[in-house]
């Protein structure tokens, strides 16, 4: 059987997040407690009590949900439960790289803590935001966004599902590109609740610190696949991790490609580690007869551990 780690990425944040794996694991105790020390601000506080405005903010919520899933990660590979292969989605490839060997922790929490730093100070300069499109197929939506781009600056920005895709870009552009993806037939184009035009030429400043930050970090090969948001291939050398995470933040995340580059072997459990359902759904809706078992509480590791002694005996 392969196993096959899915990490989250922004939106999945809710208050709460870690209280009950840090009130019963040391280890995860000791990770937030670090992430604290190296963020200069109280984390876990955040995570745990809130307020959900604050773990809502981008330098935030990207450093919550990464310490999050790599505490989980953590927690169930002491239990005897590895990956055999992962990827994240936007944030979470960094989740996934780091526990897949690519980069240990603090490695791990010092480039996503310049890359939400980035990206909320870019959110912040060049306003943008982004929209959610249902129904209509990616030559359609790419049409939708030349027809808006006279407004300003739209592009794809996440291939979530072969139905959902997200568009990026400035207010005014990324609204006209919803009003005709309406006209066209989608059965949702809504605009959502963002702090920037995330994975689109907005990012562009915050790429070039991330581009600083990458070329000194200490980096090396994934042991097990790990697939990149870019390309939908398996990670390689570290210099071609370097790039395609720096390329990322200005590229879509070709996440339909990645499930189905994860799906190449029938025999495949698949666990959604970290906060939230929203990769368990892309799955079903991607690679049909497939679920993932969420991993976010203690409660549901221990439903994850009864079935793997199950599954074992």
């Amino acid at each position: 059987m392969k196993r096959v780690f899915l990490f989250p990425g922004q939106g999945s944040q809710v208050v709460g997040m870690g209280k009950d794996f840090a009130a019963t694991c040391p280890r995860v105790r000791e990770l937030f407690e670090k992430a604290g020390e190296l963020l200069a601000f109280d984390l876990a506080e955040i995570c745990f009590e809130g307020p959900e405005e604050e773990l809502k903010k981008t330098r935030v919520t990207q450093p919550a949900l990464y310490v999050h899933s790599y505490a989980i990660g953590e927690v169930l590979a002491e239990r005897g439960i590895k990956p055999d292969a992962a990827a994240g989605h936007s944030l979470g490839e960094y989740t996934a790289l780091s526990v897949g060997g690519a980069f240990d922790f603090e490695t791990g929490l010092k480039l996503v803590k310049i890359r939400a730093e980035g990206m909320q100070e870019a959110g912040l300069k060049n306003s943008g935001t982004m929209a959610a499109i249902v129904g209509l197929d990616r030559d359609t939506v790419e049409a939708v966004c030349r027809h808006a781009r006279d407004e300003g600056t739209v592009v794809l920005a996440n291939f979530n599902s072969p139905e959902q895709i997200v568009i990026s870009g400035t207010v005014p552009a990324v609204k006209r590109a919803a009003e005709i993806a309406k006209e066209k037939g989608a059965r949702l184009a809504q605009v959502l609740q963002v702090s920037g035009a995330f994975h689109s030429p907005l990012m562009e400043p915050a790429a070039k610190a991330l581009t600083s930050a990458l070329r000194a970090a200490d980096i090396r090969r994934p042991k097990i696949p790990v697939i990149s948001n870019v390309t939908g291939q398996p990670h390689e050398s570290p210099d071609k991790i370097r790039e395609l995470l720096a390329r990322q933040l200005l590229s879509p995340v070709r996440w339909v490609e990645t499930l189905q580059q994860l799906a190449s072997e029938p025999d495949t459990q698949w666990y959604e580690v970290g906060a939230g359902n929203v990769l368990a759904g892309l799955l079903r809706r991607t690679v049909k007869g497939t679920r993932a078992t969420g991993v976010g509480t203690v409660a549901a590791l221990e439903t994850v551990l009864a079935e793997e002694v199950r599954v074992v005996s």
